[in-house]
């Protein structure tokens, strides 16, 4: 067998299983797919399919020029992953060895193992990929287009593009980094986060620079009962019980909720975990403050997760913008009077966000928005309306960051 296959392979299958199931990585990542895989040949094979998927459409212009029809699916994909493999440098014998062996095995494709074979030959190890990087789908692409322009969004799908850094939240000892204006601290090329220091100890958490952001909006918690709606995974849970916060964790999901559970445990902080859906449940006493970061279209989480622009059309975000509304009016409904909420999504789209956040205001005359500022964000980043609209261009230059909507209200 050649060297190095059950990667590819299992690369192969997670890109089968996005591109032709359309399914989502972290579910597909978490099957048996990779089950089997040591830990460093199955952190290939993720990392292999990622960079993949974040540059399908230069790939395909280069292979177009040597390819005088598109192959099936299966092929088609086997080419991607070589020519993703050669653009880093990798080895051509093996690369191209591997590809012709993965035709070979493939249902219904293994005659084209010689034009595998012969395309491969013609891409030269560090090939680079020539013209516009990865475009994002016309559903998501207009609208942005449309509330930002052509500029912004093309400097947004250049940062989609590339792989993303780690950001870390710290309470210790940490690994080295860039620490942000807003305190996470930014580790690039970290590889396996389970062997990095501190983790172990609990003196840090992966949590994304942008969405470390929602919990200091909400100001000073010490000493709150604070409510963390949809909590899971579990990153904000962490900061308000670190800031001293008396908190209520809830999610509809139990395996997630599992996750905060654990990550509750290595960091040695501590909440209430409530498994229930929200727009059902009901607490025994109003909180001081919630934090609602509302189920979305999770289109500003493509720098990491790029398998979300293949296996979403839009359909889905009509009842995703009803549901949002339901949450927010159910969620003013726990809050004591004077309270404070912040409302938050990891999506790109207006409708998620600014949209959202005037419809409230319509729906509730007793509800305003509170000015505050998050120590580190400039202040052109907020809107005219009081919102913190983030993007993924801020902070190109070290990474970007995820694209989010968040805002504190009162009533």
């Amino acid at each position: 067998m050649t060297e190095g296959l059950l990667a590819r392979q299992a690369a192969l299958a997670l890109l089968m299983g996005v591109l032709g199931d359309r399914q989502p990585l972290s579910d597909l990542s978490e099957g048996p797919i990779l089950a089997k895989l040591p830990a460093a040949e199955r952190a290939r094979a993720q990392r292999l399919a990622l960079t993949t998927l974040r540059q399908i459409e230069p790939t395909d212009r280069l292979l177009q020029t040597h390819l005088k029809r598109e192959p099936p699916l299966l092929a088609l994909n086997i080419l991607r992953l070589a020519v993703t493999e050669l653009q880093g440098g990798a080895a051509a014998h093996g690369v191209v060895n591997a590809a012709v062996e993965m035709v070979r095995k493939g249902q219904h494709v293994s005659a084209l193992a010689g034009m595998v074979n012969a395309v491969l030959r013609k891409v030269p190890v560090g090939v680079e990929l020539t013209g516009a990087v990865q475009k994002m789908p016309r559903w998501l692409r207009q609208p942005l287009v449309h509330a930002w322009g052509r500029d912004v969004v093309s400097a947004i799908e250049g940062v989609q593009a590339k792989a993303p850094p780690l950001d870390l939240t710290v309470r210790g000892a940490h690994p080295d980094g860039v620490v942000l204006p807003t305190g996470s601290v930014r580790v690039q090329g970290a590889g396996q986060v389970s062997t990095l220091p501190g983790f172990a100890e609990g003196a840090w958490w992966v949590q994304d620079a942008a969405a470390a952001m929602a919990v200091p909006m909400l100001g000073d918690v010490r000493g709150q009962r604070v409510l963390d709606l949809c909590a899971a995974p579990g990153g904000k849970t962490m900061q308000l019980a670190a800031a001293g916060a008396a908190v209520t964790a809830l999610d509809i999901s139990g395996p997630r909720m599992g996750r905060v559970r654990e990550n509750l445990a290595r960091t040695g902080l501590s909440a209430e975990l409530v498994v229930a859906d929200a727009l059902h449940w009901q607490p025994e006493a109003l909180f001081d403050a919630i934090l609602l970061d509302a189920p979305c279209s999770a289109t500003g989480t493509i720098r990491r997760h790029p398998d979300l622009q293949y296996i979403k059309d839009g359909s889905e975000l009509g009842p995703l913008v009803a549901l949002q509304a339901q949450m927010i009016d159910r969620a003013l409904g726990f809050l004591k009077p004077g309270g404070r909420m912040v409302y938050c999504t990891c999506s790109l789209l207006p409708d998620e966000g600014e949209a959202q956040l005037a419809a409230a205001l319509a729906r509730h005359p007793g509800l305003s928005v509170v000015q505050t500022a998050v120590p580190g964000v400039p202040q052109a980043w907020f809107m005219p309306e009081g919102g913190l609209r983030l993007r993924p261009d801020y902070l190109a230059e070290s990474g970007g960051m995820d694209g989010f909507f968040m805002v504190c209200v009162t009533k």
